[in-house]
């Protein structure tokens, strides 16, 4: 049965924030006690006490990645395709200080919050993210991917930049940044799970090419490197192989490959891959929302058992994650990375 294009946008969003509930409990903890504690966690659980950053989270609620990718893509829609630099960070710090207020510890990355420092002692926010080269971008950028074609790249690859570069302006949190939208738009375009793969290999190298020089080792070539290490190995083996040598830290070199890496152990069952990266430990929340990301777009919504839609709407329900998905597809082949007051005779859907 073929797959709308709808049901892919919603898929995209929907199977980012699945993955990161489900990594919700079991972010920076080490892979033998998530392993002991859970196996492969296979439903939505709550925060346990003695997770410092999550702690007090009831079962099925999102983090950063999916309030980030919302906040990106209400952005997206508001601006036609153009994100304001400084009007996304602004509403990135009033998040912040509502999660504060709600006693919550899992706050702005570090790259973020670095960002936005600079911005307010006064940098201009071309400036601001030039030592961004941690996941941020990567794990909120999905929203891109939806309201931009996957052709040109090239043109992809520039609205990830303009939508990212005012926190994460360098190398390779753009190569990495640009890799995931890459495969999500290839996904919305009816690529397969192999197809959106190689799209993300090309954007990396693409997004390389934007911001600012930072040392570390090359995305693309690393997802290709994480595919390939885990080809035709076991399940349990392959994590092993994912969490000791990709890593699953928060530097955009090892979530990125390690997404990619569980999309391919899996391809077909985008409710598996999200199980298989929020059990990896370390920044598993983020894994696993990109790797939900890139599963749900090539899969669609309907990929994902109806039950865990309907919990994870019942435990977020001040998220419109369909809605958002809808309006960012209307977007699709008209959007802009022009400001609209310099559009002429642009129509901004």
């Amino acid at each position: 049965m073929a797959i709308s294009a709808q049901s892919r946008a919603r898929g995209a969003l929907l199977g980012l924030a699945i993955g990161d509930a489900l990594g919700m409990p079991t972010q920076y903890m080490p892979r033998s006690l998530v392993a002991a504690r859970y196996g492969i966690l296979d439903h939505f659980e709550p925060a346990p006490d003695d997770n410092p950053i999550s702690r007090g989270m009831p079962a099925g609620r999102v983090t950063d990645d999916t309030d980030q990718a919302v906040i990106l893509g209400q952005l997206l829609v508001e601006g036609g395709g153009y994100v304001e630099p400084r009007r996304f960070a602004d509403e990135l710090l009033a998040w912040e200080t509502r999660m504060i207020a709600a006693g919550s510890a899992d706050l702005l990355g570090p790259s973020t919050r670095k960002a936005l420092t600079l911005i307010a002692e006064g940098m201009p926010t071309d400036e601001t993210g030039r030592t961004g080269a941690t996941n941020g971008a990567a794990m909120r950028v999905a929203p891109v991917g939806i309201a931009f074609p996957a052709r040109p790249v090239e043109a992809l690859v520039d609205a990830v930049f303009q939508s990212g570069h005012v926190t994460h302006n360098t190398t390779i949190g753009l190569a990495g940044a640009s890799a995931v939208a890459t495969a999500v738009s290839a996904a919305i375009d009816g690529s397969t799970v192999s197809e959106a793969l190689e799209a993300a290999v090309e954007g990396a190298r693409l997004g390389a090419r934007r911001g600012y020089y930072f040392a570390g080792g090359d995305i693309a070539a690393r997802i290709g490197w994480a595919i390939g290490l885990v080809r035709g190995k076991q399940q349990g083996e392959a994590l092993d192989l994912i969490y000791d040598i990709v890593g699953t830290g928060v530097a955009t070199q090892e979530a990125v490959p390690a997404a990619m890496a569980i999309i391919s152990l899996v391809p077909d069952d985008p409710w598996l891959i999200c199980r298989l990266a929020a059990s990896l430990g370390g920044d598993c929340d983020t894994v696993a929302a990109i790797a939900g990301a890139i599963a749900g777009a090539c899969h669609g919504v309907e990929g994902f058992p109806p039950g865990v839609v309907t919990d994870l709407e019942a435990a977020n329900p001040a998220l419109d994650l369909k809605g958002l998905a809808d309006r960012l597809l209307t977007l699709r082949g008209s959007a802009s990375i022009l400001p609209p007051a310099r559009r002429a005779g642009v129509r901004i859907a």
